[in-house]
């Protein structure tokens, strides 16, 4: 699905620890590190696609984590053309997300990947707050930015614990 700019609709997940950590997750066979993220289905609001993404990616359930806040726009990024992939006629030129600062209220033991057939990632770990701006890829680092910067200003309690 996507908009009528190019834009595909996507929630990303950034999960705290409650100590001014976050869940840096690693791409399965790959040595790239990043948020949970994952596309909005048709007929399903950012909420919804929110709690199917956590768990299909990261094992947790909406009674694993509480919500501290969610974006108050949608964050775009472009991806570069030769990353692109040609769906049929409609041309992916990036995607458009909402963000979501969960705080993990459950044990994290409870984390896993194999929630699906096909799972995104193959090891994860606690890392600073603002850690993941410098370990991104480059067309991503924009919205991250954006998202920490938002969540950071908006949130005091987070920043005591910083």
């Amino acid at each position: 699905m996507l908009d009528k700019d190019g834009f595909r609709p996507n929630v990303a997940i950034v999960l705290g620890d409650g100590l001014g950590r976050v869940f840096w997750a690693k791409r399965i066979g790959q040595n790239a590190w990043q948020f949970p993220q994952g596309g909005v289905d048709s007929q399903e609001s950012t909420e919804q696609a929110l709690y199917r993404e956590l768990y299909e990616e990261i094992g947790l359930t909406a009674k694993d984590v509480s919500v501290v806040q969610v974006t108050r726009r949608w964050l775009r990024y472009k991806i570069p053309p030769n990353l692109r992939r040609n769906k049929g006629r409609a041309v992916c030129i990036g995607q458009k997300q909402k963000w979501f600062f969960l705080r993990l209220t459950s044990n994290e033991e409870k984390i896993r990947f194999d929630t699906t057939h096909e799972p995104e990632f193959d090891d994860w770990r606690w890392v600073t707050f603002w850690h993941p701006l410098n370990s991104i890829v480059a067309f991503k680092k924009g919205v991250y930015r954006a998202a920490l910067k938002e969540f950071y200003q908006n949130n005091s309690h987070m920043q005591q614990s910083l």
